[in-house]
């Protein structure tokens, strides 16, 4: 059986967390923009820190797993 969580949550934090896709941190116009499709160093470097700690808090500290 293979376990199939790490590419699964992998893949969904990574749409999900895609500057200027759903929401964006910080925005262009205020400290939180939504769906605007733009992005910028400083959005990039926060969803980055922010895709890293969710993954350690799925992976180290929660140890999922999905087994198919």
């Amino acid at each position: 059986m293979n376990d199939w969580a790490g590419p699964l949550i992998a893949a969904a934090l990574f749409a999900f967390l895609s500057p200027g896709m759903v929401f964006q941190m910080p925005g262009k116009e205020g400290p939180l923009g939504f769906m605007n499709m733009k992005t910028s160093i400083a959005s990039i470097f926060v969803h980055l820190v922010i895709y890293g700690l969710l993954l350690i808090l799925f992976f180290v500290v929660l140890h999922i797993h999905l087994y198919v």
